[in-house]
């Protein structure tokens, strides 16, 4: 038997994409065979592919001449958080854009079209949702056109459940709403305190609308901006390539009646480092983020 200690990175991480971190050149469908067949196991017990991880679990897999042929002594470089035949969920890092703005630079659709051929799946990509380039967490890729607009339609008309992690300078309300228009327009943000660090809070935060830049925008209305942000109102945090602004769970529809899919994105190392260096400890950070996994609304 294989065995793997579940460490800080992989916090809230479902288990199939796990074994995809093991077995990147696997075929899509591999990891879930091994979990259904019992060849995969979470604490010595069987699991669901969805399961998610906490901090320390142990993964057992058996050993066939199959699996050790496809384990990759590193990580893949490209975090897929859920992969099927019409999308994938993928955890951008920050300070990585979407898209190439500028020659040379590296954007993430590019990185997993890369990614994709290496694997030999190639297909083209197309952004469901964006993100802003300095933040992390769960962004999803259509495998096609049409894919595309079947979840670009499901964002204009219903949006998706969106769930953000957000360092605010200052100490905040325990929970509030922030209404403020944008951009001539009605927007809604809710947050809820989670954590209290050395002169900045640990926010849960829920956009109920969809506006430009909206989170890091009402934060700052209310004297409270994302640390890091220098654009809205936070000083620059040496040696950071983002801001403290992580999207955490995203909830989904798909297509023919196929149910409801949430996603969770562990948190990223700059991300970990940022909570560190505001004295948010590693126990209470993610005792905290266990809670949400089930939080469907926040409110005042």
């Amino acid at each position: 038997m294989l065995t793997y200690q579940i460490t800080r990175f992989d916090h809230c991480r479902r288990l199939e994409s796990f074994l995809r971190t093991l077995l990147p050149a696997a075929p899509a469908g591999y990891p879930r065979k091994l979990i259904k067949s019992g060849a995969a196991k979470l604490n010595n017990t069987i699991a669901t592919p969805d399961t998610l991880l906490s901090h320390q679990d142990t993964v057992t897999l058996k050993e066939s001449a199959t699996l050790t042929a496809l384990l990759s002594p590193s990580r893949p470089s490209l975090d897929i958080l859920y992969e099927d035949d019409l999308i994938a969920i993928i955890n951008k890092p920050s300070g990585l854009p979407m898209h190439r703005t500028a020659e040379l630079e590296h954007d993430l659709v590019e990185q997993a079209m890369a990614f994709m051929a290496w694997r030999g799946t190639p297909c083209k990509l197309y952004p469901v949702n964006r993100l802003d380039r300095g933040t992390s967490g769960a962004v999803i890729l259509a495998k096609s056109s049409s894919a595309a607009g079947i979840y670009g339609r499901q964002v204009k008309e219903t949006g998706l459940g969106k769930l953000y992690l957000a360092l605010a300078e200052g100490r905040t309300d325990e929970s509030g709403i922030i209404n403020k228009p944008l951009d001539g327009k009605e927007s809604e943000t809710r947050f809820s305190v989670l954590l209290n660090g050395e002169g900045c809070t640990l926010l849960a935060v829920m956009p109920v609308s969809g506006r430009m830049h909206q989170i890091r925008r009402h934060l700052e209305m209310i004297g409270h901006p994302v640390l890091g942000d220098r654009r809205y109102g936070s000083s620059e945090v040496p040696g950071m390539a983002g801001f403290a602004l992580h999207s955490f769970r995203t909830e989904l529809v798909r297509p023919d009646d196929a149910g409801t899919l949430a996603v969770c994105a562990p948190l990223t190392g700059e991300f970990l480092g940022f909570c560190e260096s505001c004295g948010i400890g590693q126990g209470e950070l993610f005792a905290a983020i266990e809670n949400l996994v089930s939080l469907k609304s926040l409110s005042s």
